[in-house]
């Protein structure tokens, strides 16, 4: 963000920001108006609110998420219920909140790499300890997890082991999703483990883009796999598929975790935007939510083919270089030799920026765990931002500096 402040006039693939054009104003203005025009209504909405967050969101959420569950594949009937949320600033906040409430500085959390880099930070300001470990086109590798949950208790470490972190859908920044199986396996592997050091390793499932699915079927969730319901904390969030400016997110979680988030966010904020609560409220009940978020999948569908066509037009024929095909969501990733690094300080990104006007997210910024082991040779290629033509120049631009 501070690259795009200081370089306004270079073309942007690296915001993870949404198409402005997409924002809600209509069914926004709809919404207020429906509340503010009932006297009770709008002075409760314009009232301090709670810390868990306003009662009938929460029970939208729960019908929502019971909606999307039921169309999973496949098809799943645990139901959620409005006790088991919270509604927070933003999914940012429960995943800050979280970090504050389990981790004390030294405990290990478990990333896959690489991984949303913004949570990255938040775990090194708690001072956690952030273990990188191997992906590949199914996210996340099951094996990967194992063995090391095995040499850490072998070490004496296993019970500085708090959590366990996936996005499961359309990774921020690999655009790669967590296989079906091995949401089921991710649990059964916490549970185990949790037994055998005898307190509980909580999955962490950030499910940010999980309404920007453009191909195929919606998997069941991570949360969904936790029949006993003591295992995953679900964070989802409407910044992506309604509008950031709401700041509306939430968690799905165990009780008795649920009991500290709130005790800790009601120390900190007396509860989220009051008002924006009830806007989304209305706009689920209302169907407008629903609407609006078809009409986002539909164009972003577009700009992702438009990105994948331009990678194959600017890229196919350049030596080591590939790029992942996501199913959603922003991004995508791509992967250059490994000789020729990307990050801030390195000739590429200098000759992208001053010399061709373009930008993207350096890819060692997404990987856990010592700087010096990271892997320097990735981008995180957004197109969210730009149009579609914006994006084919972009990436014309991008193929030049990658030339040299």
């Amino acid at each position: 963000m501070q690259q795009g402040v200081e370089h306004p006039q270079v073309l942007s693939l690296a915001a993870g920001l949404v198409d402005a054009s997409s924002l809600p104003l209509t069914e926004t203005l709809e919404a207020a108006r429906s509340i503010l025009s009932d006297e009770s209504r709008g002075r409760l909405a314009l009232q301090y609110g709670t810390s868990l967050g306003d009662l009938r969101l929460r029970q939208q959420l729960a019908e929502y998420h019971n909606r999307l569950e039921r169309t999973s594949v496949p098809m799943r009937t645990r139901e959620a219920t409005a006790d088991e949320f919270v509604c927070t600033t933003g999914s940012q906040q429960l995943l800050a909140l979280l970090a504050d409430t389990l981790l004390d500085p030294g405990d290990i959390c478990l990333v896959a790499a690489a991984t949303y880099f913004v949570f990255l930070g938040v775990l090194d300001g708690v001072g956690a300890h952030t273990i990188a470990l191997p992906a590949d086109e199914h996210g996340l590798r099951m094996d990967a997890l194992t063995a090391e949950l095995q040499r850490l208790e072998s070490v004496g470490e296993l019970s500085r082991v708090k959590l366990i972190y996936v996005v499961s859908e359309f990774e921020n920044p690999t655009g790669i999703s967590l296989s079906l199986d091995r949401r089921a396996e991710l649990v059964a592997i916490a549970k185990d483990w949790s037994r055998r050091r005898g307190e509980m390793i909580y999955v962490l499932e950030d499910a940010a883009y999980r309404e920007l699915h453009y191909d195929g079927s919606m998997p069941r969730s991570v949360w969904s796999c936790d029949a006993d319901g003591d295992t995953v904390i679900h964070a989802g969030t409407f910044s992506k598929s309604f509008s950031p400016g709401l700041r509306v997110g939430f968690g799905l979680m165990p009780h008795e975790l649920r009991k500290s988030i709130n005790d800790l966010k009601g120390n900190q904020d007396f509860g989220s935007a009051n008002f924006n609560q009830h806007l989304l409220a209305e706009l689920l009940a209302s169907g407008r939510f629903a609407t609006h978020a078809a009409e986002v999948r539909a164009a972003y569908r577009l700009k992702r083919d438009a990105m994948l066509s331009a990678a194959d037009e600017f890229f196919a024929d350049l030596s080591g270089v590939s790029w992942v095909h996501p199913h959603g969501g922003l991004y995508v990733w791509m992967t250059l030799p490994p000789h020729v690094a990307t990050g801030f300080d390195s000739p590429l990104f200098r000759r992208a920026v001053d010399v061709e006007q373009v930008m993207y997210v350096p890819g060692e910024l997404c990987f856990g765990g010592p700087r010096e082991q990271r892997e320097r040779n990735h981008m995180r290629l957004s197109f969210g931002v730009q149009s579609i033509d914006g994006i084919r120049e972009g990436m014309r631009r991008l193929n030049r500096a990658v030339r040299g």
